[in-house]
């Protein structure tokens, strides 16, 4: 016996929905040229409890270096 597949708008896509001519990764360049994502590791993460705190932490430190050392990378 043939399995049949489920009705696409049971997934949450109807029928009318056309990607057929659809690129994919066509603006995958320009988010990342636009973004600043840093992962923090699960144990600095838990410590935190937004990214405003996150910054006003970093941001504190920036200020406790000396200016020399800022610009390593």
């Amino acid at each position: 016996m043939k399995k049949t597949s489920k009705p696409t708008a049971r997934r949450g896509m109807l029928p009318e929905y056309d990607f057929s001519k659809g690129v994919r990764g066509k603006y995958a360049a320009r988010f990342k040229a636009g973004s600043n994502i840093v992962v923090l590791d699960p144990d600095v993460a838990k410590e935190f409890d937004s990214a405003a705190a996150v910054n006003h932490a970093l941001r504190s430190l920036l200020t406790a270096l000396p200016k020399a050392r800022r610009r390593r990378a």
